[in-house]
Parts: C-alpha cells; structure tokens; sequence
C-alpha cells in the first residue's frame, strides 16, 4: 500500500504539531562512531543542530523537541501561518534570503540582503506570497536541512550520491496526549538505545539542552553535565566541548501558558525562534522530571513509583503509568501517519480527499475510553 500523501495530513497554511524522522542511507552510522571504519561522525550532529538553530531564526516555525542519533534524527514542528501573517514582504523577502541566501562571507555564513535583492522578491507579489507559505511548510523546513546535511557530509567525504534514505517520515500529533507521548519518545531515544542513563548523558537532545539551561539559571555549573568520557579521543573531546555551548534558545518554550498570557502569535522579540507559545500544559522543570521517570520505566521495564507532578498529568491525560510507559517506549511502531487517542484519530479526516485514519488495535486497546 502506497504511503498518503502529507498534502492530506498537514498544510503550510494550518497550524499543525508533526513528528518528523529522517534516516542516513543505508542505515550507516554516518552521524555517530562507525564500526566498519573506525571513524567519528558526531561533529556531524553539531552541524545539524547549528543548522536547527539557523532555521528556528527565519522559517515560521516552532522546534518543540529534537534528538540527533548516529543514524537518524527526530524533531517535532509545529508550523505557525499565523505568525506569517505578522511579518511585511519586506521581512518575508529577508528571511528567505537568509536561508538561501545569494551571497555569503568567508566562512560561509548568509550575508544580509541587500536592498536591491529584497526588491526584486518585493516587487513580485505572486513569489511574496508563494515565499509566505514555504516560510511555515515543514516540507521547506526539512529539505532545506536534509540538502544541507548532505550537501556538507558529501565535501567532507568526497562522496558523490545519496545522505538520507528517502523522504522524510511524518506523523501529525492531533491531541495533548500524542504531543506529550512523542516529545518524551524523542527525548527519550538515546536512553532507549542505550547511549545513554540520564537525560543530562542525552548530549544532542532538546532534554540536555533545556536541563542545562535550568541549571545554568540556577548558577549551577551547567558544563558538569556534559563529562568528557575516560576513553574518548581527541575529536569526541572536541566534539563534546563544542556541544558545551549550545543553548536551547532556538527552542520553542515548554510551558503553554494557557491563562496567564493572552493567545495569539506571541512571535519572539529577540529573533532566535521563531514564537513564545509554548507546547504542553506543565512547566519546563515538571517535564524534566517527568522524562527522569519515564527513564527509569524505560530500563526497568515496569512502572516506578511516580511523583504527584506525574500523578496530575497523567489524571489530565486519563491514562495510567502502565500506558504511559507503554505509549513512550514503543510510540513510532503505534503511530503510522497520525497519533492521538482512538477517538480523535476516528474522527479526523484527510485534508482533500476526507479519507478516514485508522489506529492500530494496540492503540485502541492501551487508550481505550473508560
């Protein structure tokens, strides 16, 4: 059976949280220490999260979670037409040519427009509009970071042909439940695979990068996180020093602050992201412990005892700890195109063609309606 198209599951002009997947050619560990030929790769994965960062900047577009693997890599988007809206051609035009700019300096860097560039888009107002949809597709989004990623490898390997398998993977998350579940899957893939124990051993997930940052606000040594190991050599030190430095201010925020702040677009004043609207109903911390102890499920096996934070977010989401461990470790075998609880899946329909989505028996088994 031939995959749907994502036409008929998310569109750049709505407003969409989708869990995206790419994998490296082969399945090579062509971003992580590879067995057969005895080289590193991570500083491949510093390549990505800086390019991350860089779109996160221009492209409206949400980066709620990420995690960069030695052969695949996991982020969650949320597309925002409605933070488009807010921008002029003139900024619509800037922002293009700062993801695929016309000119760049020494070290390769997008050089700002200049006021003859941005008039020729300007002046066009069907390519304005055209550049208006590509800034909140996340089709734009990942071929933009797929053509770069390999474009790069390639230099550095003086390898001609394909980086990344085939397109992308996408599922769209249609409820809080889904949301909260792929995040924590995501976050939660180095653990899962044994790379690491803890969040803070996650080096390039957007777990690490935000438990850092809550260190760092409590003037605690945030660099303490990241110990170089006994055995690494020169370029995983390297390597590791460099990830030291990365933030998460390219992410959007945890928190949707559903009282306290009026809705809206809420684009971010400094520019780093591309909004202030935060994903879930709990607090960056809550989340963080949350992940702690959906860790420790994880390699254990069996529900932990959890904390009262847990306990509410889970009476909000009416699931158990037995599902919610369930629904973590195993959420990219349950969730093909869409994922949500049985009901919110039965009653979506394709954007076009109003076709019907329909889980799997173990979804409608582990989310059953009490």
């Amino acid at each position: 059976m031939s995959r749907i198209a994502r036409a008929e599951v998310f569109a750049s002009d709505e407003i969409a949280m989708v869990h995206v997947m790419s994998r490296t050619v082969r399945r090579c560990f062509l971003m992580g220490y590879d067995h057969i030929s005895k080289k590193n790769y991570d500083h491949r994965k510093l390549w990505i999260e800086q390019q991350l960062a860089n779109q996160a900047q221009y492209f409206c577009i949400d980066l709620c979670s990420f995690a960069l693997m030695d052969n695949h890599t996991h982020q969650v988007l949320r597309s925002r037409p409605d933070v488009v809206t807010e921008l002029d051609d003139r900024e619509v035009a800037r922002r293009w040519l700062m993801l695929c700019p016309i000119r760049r300096d020494e070290n390769r860097q997008p050089m700002e427009p200049t006021e003859f560039e941005l008039n020729r888009i300007i002046n066009d107002t069907e390519r304005v509009l055209e550049l208006r949809s590509r800034l909140s597709d996340i089709s734009w989004w990942m071929r933009l970071l797929c053509q770069h990623i390999a474009q790069r490898a390639n230099r550095e390997d003086n390898e001609p042909g394909k980086f990344w398998q085939a397109r992308y993977k996408a599922v769209r998350l249609l409820d809080e439940t889904a949301i909260l579940a792929c995040t924590a899957y995501v976050d939660l893939n180095p653990i899962r695979a044994g790379l690491a124990d803890t969040i803070e051993g996650c080096l390039f997930t957007s777990a690490n990068r935000r438990a850092n940052e809550l260190k760092a606000c409590h003037e605690v040594n945030s660099s303490a996180t990241l110990a170089v190991p006994k055995n690494a050599s020169d370029s995983e030190e390297s390597t590791i020093a460099e990830a030291k430095v990365l933030h998460s201010s390219h992410l959007a925020p945890v928190e949707l602050c559903e009282y306290s702040v009026k809705p809206g677009p809420q684009m971010h004043v400094q520019g780093t992201r591309c909004s202030d609207k935060g994903f879930l109903p709990i607090t960056a911390a809550d989340y963080l412990d949350l992940l702690a102890l959906s860790a420790l499920q994880q390699q254990t096996g069996r529900s932990t005892a959890a904390s009262d934070r847990m306990d509410l977010v889970l009476a909000r989401l009416q699931i158990t700890g037995d599902v919610w461990r369930d629904l973590v470790k195993d959420f990219g075998r349950l969730f093909n195109t869409v994922a949500g609880k049985p009901n919110v899946i039965d009653s979506y329909r394709s954007l076009k063609k109003s076709q019907r989505f329909r889980p799997r028996m173990r979804v409608r088994e582990l989310l059953a309606i009490s």
